[in-house]
């Protein structure tokens, strides 16, 4: 398929099919937990950071192994019909790898270290065995310092994808206070990182300079952060926004997304999990963005996830020599470029 502009003169070309909307390249999930699809309305909205974490782990054992399958395999197709070519996806376990193996979307698996009673580090290494496939761990607050440390070390031409300040508990957290102190209190979690005295010095000081990494969430961010990881990091640096999950679990606004901008920052698009979204939109997600022009957008949801997850050699845009499908963008205010509530994806191919 060639790119060409319209100059009225396409229109009695043999083959020529027109579309009545936006085109642009496939999108790029940068973050999703595809194996939760089937906790979609499971966990009550509003209730904060730490009431989600843990009814995560109250209800997981409520379904059944066919019932997160299906699930599974629907919020594969619903992605591939909006667009979606490839997906930064965190995996716990094997459950969605037989839906990935036979997925026409792209996915890089971080198999997901956390665990602050016990960190089985061997039993995440096994799901190395399958394709595109790399550790991260889960955030600063859920891994106890010697697992943080030897994950962040090693493979370090593999990306990291790290839950990071989705809330403010997580810094108070490191200063004894807030709800996740509270919980870990509750049921006896001790953490032995609270030395490094917030999230961004323990990451500064654990992950090499040269390691690339996707900062997922960024809610609770300061320019004082954005500040010390740029100072510290030589590789790309990557911040990642989920706006309707950040709103599902605690009425968190992004409010993030002007630091990140006046910064010039590399800034993603994700979707985070069913249990705390209604859908795996990533025109939803952008439709959060008031005052962002069009074209910004889009380059955070195509390009940029690409490049974040090493594969912008492929993906992200409409190029060729690339496997990027093309969407089409409808329901768009064509006078201003702007989304509507009537936006929506469609793939063309």
């Amino acid at each position: 398929m060639g790119v060409d502009e319209y100059d009225n003169g396409l229109d009695a070309t043999e083959g020529v099919e027109f579309y009545s909307g936006i085109l642009c390249a496939g999108f790029v999930n940068a973050h999703s937990h595809i194996e939760l699809a089937y906790l979609r309305g499971a966990i009550e909205e509003g209730g904060g950071y730490a009431a989600f974490a843990s009814s995560i782990g109250k209800v997981r054992g409520e379904f059944s192994e066919e019932e997160q399958l299906s699930a599974i395999v629907e919020a594969d197709r619903a992605m591939w019909a909006e667009g979606v070519d490839a997906v930064g996806d965190i995996v716990n376990g094997a459950t969605s790898f037989a839906v990935k193996e036979s997925s026409k979307i792209y996915y890089h698996n971080f198999a997901e270290v956390f665990g602050l009673r016990e960190c089985n580090l061997e039993r995440q290494r096994e799901l190395l065995r399958y394709s595109n496939t790399s550790l991260t761990p889960h955030s600063t607050y859920s891994v106890q310092d010697a697992p943080f440390k030897e994950v962040c070390g090693s493979a370090i031409d593999k990306p990291l994808s790290i839950h990071f300040l989705e809330s403010e508990s997580e810094s108070k957290l490191y200063n004894g206070e807030g709800s996740l102190h509270e919980w870990y209190k509750a049921v006896g979690f001790e953490c032995d990182f609270l030395h490094y005295g917030s999230p961004t010095q323990r990451i500064v000081e654990s992950v090499p300079g040269q390691r690339s990494v996707m900062l997922v969430h960024n809610c609770a961010l300061a320019q004082c952060d954005i500040d010390t990881m740029v100072s510290h990091f030589t590789a790309p640096l990557y911040w990642v926004l989920c706006p309707r999950s950040n709103r599902y679990i605690s009425g968190i606004e992004p409010q993030s997304v002007a630091l990140l901008r006046a910064s010039k920052l590399n800034i993603c698009i994700g979707t985070d999990s069913l249990s705390s979204n209604w859908s795996l939109s990533m025109v939803e997600e952008l439709k959060q963005f008031s005052g962002v022009p069009l074209a910004e957008k889009l380059q955070w949801a195509t390009i940029n996830g690409a490049k974040a997850l090493g594969i912008d050699d492929r993906f992200g845009t409409i190029e060729v020599g690339k496997h990027s499908g093309i969407v089409n963008l409808i329901g768009v205010n064509l006078d201003d470029f702007t989304l509507t509530e009537a936006s929506r994806a469609v793939r063309i191919l």
